[in-house]
């Protein structure tokens, strides 16, 4: 419990003081964000404002873990789990990708960077090495990062996707996780202060499944047949704490009127925190319910784009739909305080649903 404390506590410090000097940093070096011509011109003020605050996100998430494990090697020799080490390095290499993006943005000055392929490609090298190696590194109990198997709030045996289907189906997730996170980066605020209620759910699930571990709870004790077979939780409660504290610690700079934007290096690295940790948590099913302001912002893109090639008519006057209500008459805070709101109702749902599993399988 200590480490975690740790891990939020120096991720959140780091994120809050280093983000004003990249601020600084980036607005002597111009590196100022582009706005779509086509978007609700109130944006256009935002020209210029510095971008690719990501980096602090990254910078932060990294030294909050490492930070809380330098603790733990003191302590008892403690350190980083192959879990861990998989969802960061997976989250660092998206956020690579979109450090690129965000780069060629700044130096073309539009706003578009990487191509479709290029972006498409890095996205799809993280994922399929992140699948392949989660079924490595098994430990003593014979359990790997990750399983074979589809998960809700633990494994479905019955639903088996092989080896090779299991790594095709991690590109997938992290693919769709870390577009959604992306589409939801529109707002000021938006995408952090979400991905911290997110961060924060998954400490309480993670730490939930560390206290109830299969291999700690004895087979005659009342919670015996609701344990839970993931193998780092502990591990995974310190990367979801560091991310929560660095979300935070940004978010304190990019609530409304935002001094910097998070741009595609932060938006990539939570999409694959989020993708990392419900695969490693086996909660892929739990997290569509528990990120469902990110799965509404990325079906809304899909509606939009299906129905306008189908029909040549819009469902939304501007997609992400954030912007439909911008579009409509609401402020852009009261978007964002609603969408907040959401996110809020959408975590508890999860956790709800998640302890209820874990009520119906004790005793």
């Amino acid at each position: 419990m200590t480490q975690i404390m740790i891990a939020g506590a120096i991720s959140l410090a780091v994120s809050i003081l280093l983000t004003p000097v990249l601020i600084n940093v980036f607005s002597r070096q111009g590196f100022g964000q582009e706005i779509r011509v086509e978007g609700p011109q109130s944006h256009q003020s935002k020209r210029g404002t510095p971008s690719m605050g990501g980096v602090a996100i990254l910078i932060a998430l990294w030294l909050g873990y490492l930070g809380a494990h330098l603790f733990g090697l003191i302590r008892d020799g403690s350190g980083p789990s192959a879990s861990g080490l998989l969802v960061l390095g997976l989250a660092t290499a998206l956020g690579a990708v979109g450090f690129l993006d965000d780069f060629i943005k700044i130096y073309k000055a539009r706003n578009l960077g990487l191509n479709k392929t290029a972006k498409f490609t890095g996205q799809m090298v993280a994922a399929l090495i992140f699948g392949v190696l989660l079924l490595q590194f098994r430990n003593d109990s014979g359990l790997a990062p990750a399983s074979e198997y589809l998960s809700y709030t633990r494994d479905i045996n019955v639903i088996s996707l092989t080896a090779v289907g299991f790594v095709l189906f991690c590109w997938l997730i992290v693919a769709a996780w870390s577009n959604a996170v992306n589409f939801t980066d529109g707002l000021d605020g938006l995408a952090a202060g979400s991905a911290a209620m997110v961060m924060g759910a998954y400490v309480l699930i993670t730490f939930w499944q560390f206290r109830n571990a299969c291999s700690t709870v004895g087979v005659d004790t009342e919670n015996a047949g609701a344990c839970y077979d993931v193998r780092d939780p502990l591990d995974l409660s310190m990367v979801a704490v560091a991310a929560g504290g660095a979300c935070l610690g940004f978010l304190w700079w990019n609530a409304a009127p935002a001094k910097i934007f998070m741009g595609d290096t932060g938006s990539l690295t939570l999409g694959g925190l989020v993708a990392g940790l419900s695969i490693t948590t086996r909660t892929e099913l739990l997290m569509v319910v528990i990120g469902a302001l990110f799965v509404a912002e990325m079906v809304s893109v899909v509606l939009q784009i299906l129905f306008f090639r189908t029909t040549g008519r819009r469902v939304f006057r501007m997609a992400p739909f954030h912007h439909h209500f911008e579009l409509g008459g609401w402020a852009e805070t009261t978007v964002i305080i609603r969408f907040w709101l959401l996110t809020a109702i959408s975590c508890a749902l999860g956790l709800t649903l998640f302890y209820g599993e874990f009520i119906s399988h004790a005793g």
